[in-house]
């Protein structure tokens, strides 16, 4: 039966349990994780009594901790995204820094290479401005070379922190099962959640939430699984799946993430990896990095293609044609580490125009071969069987197949990116550069019409006929011949192609005027490939001939600029709403001093009230005792 001594016992326990849970919010104010812990007062069963039902006192249920899963989640989410950003602005910081700069960026490198033409073609006969052009050159194709390292360092960069990142995700995995089963054990003894093991895995879950994109599902005996990826799980109840860096089939030095459960097989998971520092890494390497080194071996490629071709169709200080300028490295292929045949691949490049930044799948099928973009997947014609008389075809691309290939077999192949590591000079004679045109068109002196021949441009230097004199001959003011063959109708400024040059006539010949093309060996001073140098530049001989080299370079500089500016940008944003997530979980689950202080002195007063109610019954018990021995 209830009295007012046991009530009073029951309120001087509740009452310093209260107190026990306020003193322990206060000493882990500064507690990481921690979540506010509450006594929860209830009412003990009333007594029945002839007077009605009786109160008995008071009790503890439990100790609660204030905590919203909803906010929590929120605050993992918002951590994900900002680690996410923070690793990839970070990363795209170092290459933009790289192209971008005023004095040593890849505009700027390229301009000076122009500049350089420009002041051979303003004195072309000028030793020094021709030595001052290949120390330029040069010069390009280091810088253009030192880009190529320095990127390959930062693959490098990535690739050891992406290491550190799995080591630390498995750590964090590990430490969760193990807490799991500590939460598990722990609420099965006594029916009571394990307040600070919660908060203690809360705080793991939280972290690890900053490595990756994670979802946490939790279980009826209180412990939580935990998914990456499409679902992929990290950590079921006690045990952790372990990630592991795994090497790229195709090239050993590259790598990716695979996901490990115990007595199973490892599961590539990198494509469905997202959020976190992890994330931010990866989509670095393939947005930016990858795209990068590939268009800067596409504008090395057009750069030699570009210059290559308009400086054969010069002369030298020697009266002779020009040669390549530029060398750049070959296609680059690699072979599946599971292949089961012996074949390999030798690729080359058939066409800059055609060639594009993509890399590429080729597999043998039962039937033959089948060629496929690797960042998209979409199926590319391919042309040809693959032997020497009959290459594999498509993209720019030609492609024998030597050894024999099993069905299944695959190969990587890289158009662009080893171009720029083989960039060279050719040419280490200034006189050799060709900065004179071959051919030189006159009108001839007794001519009575008011014709005039342009100085003729170079459409095909390997033509063997390109420097040989050739007249033509105008056979009334509406037809002309070359070199007295058949009668061609003649249109003012209409083109006139023959032996590998092009000229143009304009105004009214009379009958029996002549023009004449001839070599223009004594020329060697004029400049007219020079400024068709120059120009050449600016020629649209990429992308299917809608692109040019300073093309190019402008979008390689202006895409990584731009994805640089909207990195830092969501970067910062993103930093706002994890603080604001970070604010309103706090404001449920931190704990305030000022409240735990009102709190402190509530329950002390009630502490006492109890204690002197305990009082009262021993005063009232010592009176009846000292009434019973007086009778």
């Amino acid at each position: 039966m209830g009295d007012f001594l046991s009530t009073g016992v029951s309120g001087l326990l509740a009452f310093q349990r209260a107190l026990d849970a306020t003193s322990h919010n206060i000493a882990n104010v500064g507690t990481d994780g921690y979540s506010r812990q509450r006594a929860e007062f209830v009412t003990r069963p009333a007594d029945y009594t002839s007077a009605g039902y009786i109160g008995s006192g008071v009790e503890i249920s439990t100790t609660t901790r204030s905590y919203d899963d909803l906010l929590a989640q929120q605050v993992r989410s918002a951590s994900s995204s900002f680690s996410n950003l923070d690793a990839y602005a970070t990363q795209i910081d170092k290459v933009n820094n790289l192209f971008s700069n005023t004095t040593t960026g890849l505009t700027a490198t390229l301009q000076k290479f122009a500049n350089a033409i420009q002041d051979v073609a303003n004195t072309p006969a000028s030793v020094a401005s021709r030595q001052v052009l290949l120390s330029q050159a040069q010069g390009l194709a280091e810088r253009l070379k030192s880009y190529d390292t320095q990127l390959a360092g930062y693959n490098q960069q990535v690739e050891s922190q992406l290491g550190g990142e799995v080591s630390d995700i498995n750590s964090l995995a590990k430490s969760i099962a193990d807490l799991n089963g500590k939460i598990s054990s722990a609420i099965s003894r006594g029916n009571q959640p394990p307040n600070d093991l919660l908060d203690q895995r809360d705080l793991l879950l939280d972290k690890l939430s900053t490595h990756l994109d994670v979802s946490a599902v939790p279980q009826g005996d209180g412990q939580v699984n935990v998914f990456v990826g499409n679902g992929q799980p990290l950590v079921l109840t006690t045990n952790a799946a372990t990630l592991v860096t795994t090497p790229d089939p195709f090239d050993a030095s590259r790598h990716g993430i695979s996901l490990k459960l115990a007595n199973s097989t490892a599961v590539d998971v990198t494509p469905s990896l997202s959020g976190g520092t992890l994330g931010g890494l990866l989509d670095f390497r393939s947005q930016v990095l990858d795209p990068a080194r590939n268009t800067l071996g596409h504008i090395s490629i057009g750069l030699a293609d570009a210059i290559n071709t308009q400086h054969h169709a010069g002369i030298d200080l020697t009266g002779t044609l020009g040669g390549d300028l530029f060398a750049v490295g070959g296609v680059g292929t690699y072979g599946n580490a599971a292949n089961a045949g012996t074949a390999t691949l030798a690729a080359t490049r058939t066409s800059a125009s055609a060639i594009t930044e993509a890399d590429y799948v080729l597999q043998k099928t039962a039937t033959g071969w089948s060629l496929k973009r690797q960042d998209t997947g979409a199926t590319v014609t391919l042309a040809g069987t693959g032997i020497p008389a009959d290459p594999l075809t498509a993209d720019g691309l030609s492609i024998v197949v030597s050894g024999t290939a099993q069905t299944g077999d695959r190969f990587l192949i890289k158009p662009t990116q080893a171009a720029t590591a083989g960039l060279s000079v050719l040419i280490t004679d200034p006189s050799r550069i060709a900065a004179a045109a071959p051919i030189v068109a006159s009108a001839g002196t007794t001519n009575s019409g008011n014709g005039q021949i342009s100085a003729g441009t170079v459409v095909d230097a390997a033509n063997a006929q390109l420097r040989t004199t050739a007249t033509i001959t105008f056979l009334s003011a509406t037809t002309y011949s070359v070199n007295g063959g058949p009668a061609i109708a003649y249109t003012s400024g209409s083109p006139i192609t023959a032996n590998g040059w092009q000229v143009s006539i304009t105004g009214a010949p009379a009958t029996g005027d002549t023009f004449t093309v001839k070599d223009n060996a004594g020329g060697v001073g004029d400049n007219r490939n020079a400024l068709a140098l120059v120009t050449a530049l600016s020629g649209k001989n990429l992308n299917g001939g809608t692109a040019s080299v300073n093309d190019t370079t402008s979008r390689l500089v202006g895409t990584v600029g731009v994805a640089t500016q909207q990195a830092q940008a969501g970067r910062d944003a993103q930093k706002v709403v994890q603080q604001d997530s970070v604010n309103a979980r706090d404001s449920v689950s931190g704990v305030n001093l000022d409240e735990e202080a009102a709190s402190m002195l509530r329950y002390q007063q009630a502490y006492q009230a109890a204690a002197q109610l305990i009082h009262v019954a021993s005063t009232l018990f010592d009176s009846l005792l000292a009434a019973t021995s007086r009778g």
